[in-house]
């Protein structure tokens, strides 16, 4: 058998032999070539050849002009008359293919008069200024779209940039994605007549790109018939495994789908429910994922049921009577009616359990949601047609469905890849993540990400380039890091920097799950090679000390990261003295002492206790020290207040990393009048450091104003009083 022709496929799901529904016989290439050279003997009558494809877009066009049909038809045989395929047939047969393809899925006529021209500018020697004057600049923008770069111009870049450019066309008309695969799905299915090696190179990327684009925008039928044929490519064994389980399973006496599918017929029926059920086949790459999911396969797990019902409502209507008389699999529900996938996708899961212990899985969605979980953005007709009212693009992922978020993206990141080698290994990179997550803005906006994204990803997603100056995040209202791993639903304040200078960290690429994020992080470290974690973390380290002491004090070499950092001003008198002369104490004439484990500023309530030489030290009343010494039986001093007295105080304040923040942090304090005593900067934690000064003050009055000070310093989240210690005076 040859292994790119892995048998019954038909768009959507794989049929075993014995089970197969009534489908449209597959087109007759053969005939098709001999029809294409005949021609036909009037030219305004439609040609023979195309009789399949009117045949499926009147299905789902009955009012439809077909003079544009006729046309691209007689321009595409003419054109590729003589040109052959390596499978023997005319050339014409692969364009009529490709249109049918897209007809059954219900393509526009648009997209179908593309679909007929689609090589013709590429492989002879029509030219897109004849397609704009004979069929306008639609047609004439999707045919390029889809026209590949000559190698001879870029060499082994063709391939990448041929996809980059598609990508773009993309992005200003989705048809164009939509003729590509549908393209790609029909030289699958002939791809037998290729050497092996070329057979496999083809598959993979379809595997790597062609699939996940499928699964994006939605086109469910090409994507399972593109992954069934690369199965067969690729791993010929498990394939032939996979096919032998299927036959076997189609040969039973008994199928527990089609007595279940009557059971909820019947539930249905007695419920008055309009419905549609149909056994629903698992193609050969489901049944494979399945088998290696649950081991041995029963009959149940060879499909599922669809049900297929008029209205919205009713598919609500539908769960209900299957969860009221049947036995419901409770953990098996999932509505992505409320909440649909990211590729539009709409439908009700659940299951049912039979006696036997067998779990039927049941898809309920309406004939409209079937039409486009099938087709997807095929389904969606004219791209250029006015949105409904209701569908307005707000910032944030888009609603317009035929311009989804994650291609917007797309977009916004290969700009800015450097090289045909890095866009195609990132592209690859990102279709791999097959699954999306949405996180919401405090502002009621949200961002689409892919599963695993971090707050690094929401930066970039949200600001781009400027999310370099993210200092850090809230998830659901609670500080978070940015290394935090998001899930669906989550809300993120992200926390923004006002230096213009602001510089990523080299830490944050581990973080990074998206191409955005990565590479612009990639192209700020390329482009400041001088400066690294470690440079930026002295200079942070550096810039704690009070301007006036910078010049005098040796730069140290050791990083931050590496060591507690203490920054102590050089001695000076009034300074080294303590500020305890606005302290009153019963006894007049005792040296006055301010307890350095509690750092008591006005307004505190304080106490003192008698020490040896005659002095008083005075602690916070919750100081847990004053209660050790009155168990202890210390004679305690009443003390109080002065007034317009000088304090030194013990500030702690809790940031998150960033290069200069401790410079505009030590710089706002002494704008505060505040003198620095004293600085120690902890080993960062987390992308989070925490700061403890020790601060002299003209006026206790002007300690809520310092605090507020340095709260506003972007990057710290905490300032907070330096809590009494356990040790004693």
């Amino acid at each position: 058998m040859n292994p790119a022709s892995p048998g019954p496929v038909t768009p959507g799901h794989v049929t075993p032999p014995g089970t197969r529904r009534k489908a449209r016989p597959r087109i007759d290439l053969r005939r098709l070539g001999r029809a294409a050279l005949l021609g036909s003997a009037a030219r305004d009558r439609l040609p023979d050849a195309i009789g399949h494809v009117v045949e499926a877009h009147r299905a789902h066009h009955p009012d439809a002009d077909l003079e544009p049909l006729r046309r691209a038809y007689l321009l595409a045989e003419s054109s590729h008359r003589g040109q052959m395929r390596k499978s023997g047939e005319p050339y014409i047969t692969h364009p009529l293919a490709v249109t049918l393809i897209l007809a059954e899925l219900g393509a526009e006529t648009t997209t179908l008069t593309a679909s007929l021209l689609h090589d013709t500018v590429e492989d002879t020697d029509v030219t897109l200024d004849q397609v704009r004057e004979q069929f306008g600049e639609e047609v004439r923008y999707l045919v390029d779209g889809v026209t590949k770069l000559e190698k001879v111009d870029y060499g082994a870049a063709a391939e990448p940039e041929t996809f980059r450019k598609m990508l773009v066309a993309t992005g200003n008309d989705v048809r164009v994605m939509s003729i590509k695969l549908a393209d790609r799905l029909h030289n699958m299915r002939t791809l037998g007549v290729m050497r092996p090696e070329k057979q496999e190179r083809i598959a993979k990327v379809t595997r790597d790109v062609l699939i996940p684009l499928a699964e994006r925008l939605g086109v469910q039928a090409l994507k399972t018939e593109l992954e069934d044929l690369v199965f067969a490519i690729l791993h010929p064994e498990e394939y032939e495994h996979t096919r032998e389980l299927i036959v076997r399973n189609a040969a039973r006496a008994d199928d527990p789908l089609a007595e279940v599918a009557d059971d909820v017929r019947r539930v249905l029926r007695e419920a008055d429910i309009t419905a549609e059920v149909l056994i629903r086949p698992r193609h050969f790459v489901s049944v494979h994922r399945v088998s290696r999911k649950r081991g041995r396969l029963r009959g149940a797990d060879f499909g599922r049921l669809l049900v297929l019902v008029n209205e919205d409502a009713d598919c609500y209507g539908v769960l209900g009577e299957l969860h009221t008389c049947m036995t419901p699999v409770v953990s098996e529900f999932k509505d992505f009616i409320a909440v649909p996938k990211f590729n539009l996708y709409q439908s009700l899961h659940t299951a049912v359990a039979r006696e036997d212990g067998q779990v039927v899985e049941v898809l309920i969605r309406t004939h409209q949601m079937h039409k486009v979980a099938e087709a997807g953005v095929v389904a969606l007709g004219n791209p250029y047609a006015a949105p409904p009212e209701e569908q307005s693009a707000g910032d944030g992922e888009r609603v317009d469905p035929t311009r989804p978020g994650w291609l917007s993206r797309l977009l916004e990141w290969q700009r800015a890849a450097p090289d045909p080698d890095t866009f195609w290994s990132t592209l690859r990179e990102d279709l791999a993540q097959d699954r999306e997550i949405t996180v919401f803005r405090p502002d009621g906006g949200t961002l689409g990400l892919p599963d695993g994204a971090t707050c690094v990803d929401a930066a970039y997603a949200q600001y781009g380039e400027d999310a370099h100056a993210c200092i850090g995040a809230r998830v659901n209202g609670r500080l978070a890091t940015l290394s935090t791993v998001l899930k669906d639903g989550d809300t993120v304040q992200l926390l923004m920097g006002q230096d213009p200078a602001s510089e990523p960290s080299r830490e944050w690429l581990e973080h990074a799950h998206t191409p955005a994020a990565r590479i612009a992080i990639q192209r700020w470290l390329t482009a400041h090679p001088a400066r690294d974690d470690t440079a930026a973390s002295e200079d942070a380290a550096d810039a704690g000390r009070p301007a006036a002491d910078e010049a005098a004090a040796p730069r140290s070499a050791e990083p931050v990261a590496d060591r507690a950092t203490a920054v102590t001003p050089a001695a000076r008198p009034d300074l080294d003295r303590p500020a305890a002369a606005q302290v009153l104490v019963d006894r007049p004439d005792a040296t006055v002492r301010l307890a350095g484990c509690c750092t008591p500023v006005p307004p505190d309530e304080v106490t003192g206790f008698a020490v040896r030489g005659g002095a008083v030290t005075v602690h916070r009343v919750e100081c847990p020290a004053v209660a050790r010494m009155k168990s202890g039986g210390r004679e305690e001093v009443g003390a109080r207040w002065g007034e317009g007295a000088e304090c030194r105080v013990t500030l702690v304040a809790e940031s998150f990393v960033r290069p200069h923040l401790l410079a505009d942090l030590t710089e706002a304090m002494a704008l505060e009048g505040a003198e620095i005593v004293s600085a120690t900067v902890e080993p960062p934690t987390q992308q989070q450091v925490r700061h403890t000064y020790t601060v002299q003050l003209p006026d206790a009055a002007g300690l809520p104003a310092l605090m507020r000070a340095m709260r506003n310093v972007p990057g710290v989240y905490d300032v907070s009083r330096a809590q009494p210690q356990t040790s004693g005076s």
